[in-house]
């Protein structure tokens, strides 16, 4: 999927059917001079439902149809007949979907699980019919119920990627070369900043055909808090990550003042992020001989206090250390 289809975020204009009408009838037959009131229900209004879909992951679908609105219910008839439910409209979201109150930006519900249902937007309930009403003293009743109006919201839907792990680096820290070269993730790679604009996901082939998904998004430069680079708009994609993997690439002036402002980063725009696991991955070591990586090793020993490990995607060095040691982190 190209960048310009991915979208994570729609506001959408929500009217449910009205209520069909009750009916007000009086029976009417030969050789029956006084059959009574029969007059039916009217009909449920159309609800509209959210669905998650786990072989969707954009929200693109939506982008162009800003306002649903669903059918009205039928109104009642004579012979107690019930008027037709308004047709039910249906909207199907990609897991780790998330349902805010445009106006107030409260969390309404949240769309994780395949098939799991949500009405948002629920339809009036139909009027009854004025056979309801009879009674001994109200014989022929000459009335019956309204349907109710149906609702009428204003949603905002935030998609957060679910994957088991998330690229945390700056701009050019090699995220996109090593998922396109652990996972079939065909990713845009270039030798320039900000080649990743949109998040990527990718699938981790992993021993005895086991598998976990590693997501890519842009990267994090310094002050993106203020809005510098593009800001923190992605990171609510990591939010739902088990392990955060930071990479940070071998020629960087300083490694561990890196992984502190990224890490300073994800403090400002969520401190729950701090919680998860937390993986250091010092990429393009193929620019280092033995005596530099130990040297370096030495260094980060000192310094950090979480795992690191050595990689170079191009060369192919340490990638299946790095899958042992997140199969590891994420079923620990």
């Amino acid at each position: 999927m190209t960048e310009g289809n991915f979208v994570d975020y729609v506001k959408l204009h929500l009217t449910s059917g009205n209520g069909g009408k009750g009916s007000v009838h009086l029976h009417r037959e030969k050789y029956i001079t006084k059959g009574g009131p029969d007059g039916g229900d009217g009909g449920r209004g159309g609800h509209i439902i959210l669905r998650g879909n786990s072989n969707m992951w954009t929200l693109h679908h939506l982008k162009f149809k800003r306002h649903l609105r669903a059918e009205h219910g039928g109104h009642g008839s004579k012979s107690r007949s019930t008027g037709a439910d308004g047709e039910d409209i249906y909207v199907d979201v990609p897991l780790g979907t998330v349902i805010r109150d445009t106006e107030t930006q409260n969390v309404i519900h949240e769309i994780t699980v395949n098939g799991q249902e949500y009405i948002a937007a629920e339809g009036g309930m139909g009027g009854r019919g004025n056979w309801h009403f009879k009674s001994p003293t109200n014989q022929t009743p000459r009335y019956a119920q309204p349907g109710i109006e149906g609702q009428e919201h204003n949603i905002t839907l935030e998609l957060k990627i679910l994957a088991d792990v998330g690229l945390v680096g700056f701009p050019n820290a090699g995220k996109s070369t090593l998922l396109s070269v652990i996972t079939s993730a065909k990713p845009k790679i270039a030798d320039y900043e900000f080649t990743t604009l949109k998040p990527n996901l990718g699938i981790v082939e992993y021993r005895d055909f086991q598998t976990f998904v590693m997501a890519d998004i842009p990267g994090i430069i310094e002050g993106a808090a203020e809005g510098k680079g593009i800001g923190h708009r992605f990171l609510r994609h990591i939010e739902r990550n088990s392990t955060l993997l930071f990479l940070v690439p071998a020629d960087a002036p300083d490694i561990k003042k890196q992984y502190e402002i990224l890490l300073d980063e994800l403090r400002r725009y969520n401190p729950d992020l701090l919680d998860k696991e937390r993986l250091l991955v010092v990429s393009k070591c193929d620019m280092l001989d033995e005596e530099l990586q130990e040297e370096l090793k030495a260094e980060l020993d000192e310094q950090l206090n979480i795992p690191y490990l050595f990689i170079s995607s191009v060369a192919q060095q340490g990638l299946q250390e790095l899958k042992d040691k997140l199969w590891q982190m994420l079923n620990t």
